[in-house]
């Protein structure tokens, strides 16, 4: 019997049962795919020649977190590669705004729009390097982060205090036009928000897109070399070595409560896995509540709270294996890993308008990633493997493009919606269809079918506007990986800080099991002993 069952083995999950493992308990993690990674896999599933990511991509946030840099996962076979340019913003004109790990070349960028506005993009960047110690650990230690939280009040203090506090409230839209007289660092900022699903009018846009655009000032937006799941590859190696066991192609279908407490899971086979100390899951928060636990363990008020849940924008990708380079009209667009595919301020407004509104967008803002371009080794040389997602309404009650998409997403809904996407790409980039050698279409149910966790294409595991962020995550007066039933640990991105992939929430759960039930911290010598038994029972 294991001390942990780990229901889940995306990226939280297997973080969390590392850092038990590390801690010396036993872990077993059980997946209902048949392989390991959640929405951090790759394939060859577009052309044989190309690596496609099936999901996530570039990982700004994992570069940033301390939890994942504590894993020492370049020591298990993880290698990280850059684009030239972290990410562009194109406009039909031919004019670029340009975010660099260069300081100085992305206040350049920016100055070309509008001069003085490098010197206010110098003023964001002095202020996150002020902020950045402790807004990062408030951003990845459970909340509420006291610690941090003091030390990042006297740092915002030193930096203007409740002006401060008041920019990072603001939306994206306003907190550009009080900043910038041009329109490159606006786009930059907004493009970012949109990662998520915030509006440029939404409060808290403001802070969102500024710190996506300072982390991927400051880290870049990096990508694992080989794949994304290079990434889920090195943290598997990293928990066997420590005797952690993953099962693939078992579902979980209830957690097992028994005298109040959680005390194992049983799999859709019918295995009954129990758990000595404490199981934690990797899931999203109505499945955990509504589907794997029994309603008269959770609390009434929890369920009703669940009533009023936010999934984030439903999302729709498309996958490509292009004979030649992007032809983007925008030079700087070349040397971007990721590009930004919206005509302005205004149109990001009017996407967001119409995804509000129920309508699938006709002019899709599309984040588009180049990936051969960030990483050589995903296709041969003169190639490119590419990506682009777009969003849409999770309930489709018309389509502003006038094509009939109706949100079945049948053969007709899905190849309407992916020409939709290739023209907004040939927008900026004429001559851009002509390149294709294959595409695959992953519409909402597809995505969700390949991960349970991105339910309807649901990608951040919840909204990430401020009803439903800090001690409102997953609902109000929560913010913390404790559930109501003891011994069971929320690991999942519904729990603060949210979606991304850097591990915080499977952290913070495998943190918060381990206060709650210590057990005897093995020496070296006896963890090594004690994987050999385990090992020898098993044959």
């Amino acid at each position: 019997m294991p001390d942990a069952v780990v229901i889940g083995a995306g990226p939280n999950g297997l973080v969390a049962a590392n850092l038990l493992a590390d801690a010396g308990w036993s872990v077993r993690v059980v997946e209902a795919q048949p392989e390991p990674g959640g929405a951090v896999r790759h394939d060859r599933g577009v052309h044989p020649d190309y690596v496609n990511d099936l999901f996530s991509s570039f990982y700004p946030l994992a570069a940033a977190s301390p939890i994942l840099s504590g894993l020492h996962l370049e020591d298990h076979g993880l290698r990280w590669s850059h684009a030239p340019h972290v990410l562009a913003h194109p406009l039909g004109d031919g004019r670029c705004a340009v975010l660099d790990r260069s300081v100085a070349t992305t206040a350049d960028s920016v100055d070309a729009f509008a001069p003085g506005d490098g010197a206010a993009w110098h003023r964001l960047v002095d202020t996150w390097q002020h902020l950045r110690p402790d807004l990062l650990d408030a951003l990845f230690t459970p909340f509420p982060p006291v610690r941090a939280t003091a030390r990042l009040a006297l740092r915002l203090r030193a930096a203007g205090g409740l002006r401060m506090a008041r920019s990072l409230i603001l939306p994206v839209r306003r907190l550009g036009e009080e900043e910038f007289s041009g329109e490159g660092g606006p786009l930059l900022l907004a493009g970012n928000a949109l990662h998520a699903d915030l509006a440029p009018e939404s409060a808290g846009s403001g802070g969102f897109g500024w710190l996506m655009t300072m982390l991927g000032q400051t880290y870049g937006f990096p990508v694992p070399v080989g794949g994304s799941g290079a990434l889920t590859e090195a943290l598997v190696r990293r928990l066997r070595g420590r005797g952690g066991e993953l099962t693939c192609g078992q579902r979980v279908v209830e957690v097992v409560v028994r005298g109040g407490r959680a005390v194992g899971v049983r799999t859709q086979d019918g295995e009954a896995v129990a758990a000595r100390q404490a199981v934690l899951a990797d899931v999203a928060v109505p499945v955990l509540y509504r589907d794997l636990l029994d309603a008269r363990h959770v609390p009434a008020q929890t369920l009703s709270d669940l009533r009023r849940f936010q999934w984030d924008f439903a999302t729709f990708k498309v996958d490509w294996a292009l004979d030649g380079p992007v032809p983007w009209r925008a030079e700087q667009a070349h040397r971007a890993g990721t590009v930004h595919l919206a005509d302005g301020l205004d149109e990001l407004t009017r996407f967001a308008a119409q995804i509000a509104m129920g309508q699938v967008p006709d002019r899709p803002f599309a984040l588009f990633g180049q990936m051969t371009l960030s990483d050589t080794t995903r296709s041969p040389e003169g190639t490119e493997s590419a990506w682009a997602y777009t969003h849409v309404p999770h309930d489709i009650r018309g389509d502003a493009g006038d094509e009939g998409i109706t949100g079945a997403w049948d053969a007709t809904d899905r190849e309407r919606m992916a020409d939709r996407v290739e023209r907004q790409v040939e927008h900026f980039a004429p001559g851009f269809r002509a390149r294709i050698r294959a595409r695959r279409v992953l519409a909402p149910p597809t995505l969700q079918a390949l991960d349970d966790n991105l339910v309807d294409g649901a990608i951040n595991g919840g909204t990430t506007a401020m009803h439903q962020q800090l001690v409102f995550r997953p609902v109000p007066g929560t913010g913390r990986p404790e559930t109501p039933v003891p011994g069971l640990f929320l690991a999942s991105a519904g729990a603060h800080p949210g979606g991304g992939v850097h591990g915080a929430p499977g952290a913070n759960a495998a943190r918060a099991a381990l206060r709650g039930h210590r057990v005897p911290v093995l020496n070296r010598a006896q963890r090594v002993l004690a994987r050999r038994d385990r090992a020898g029972r098993r044959r």
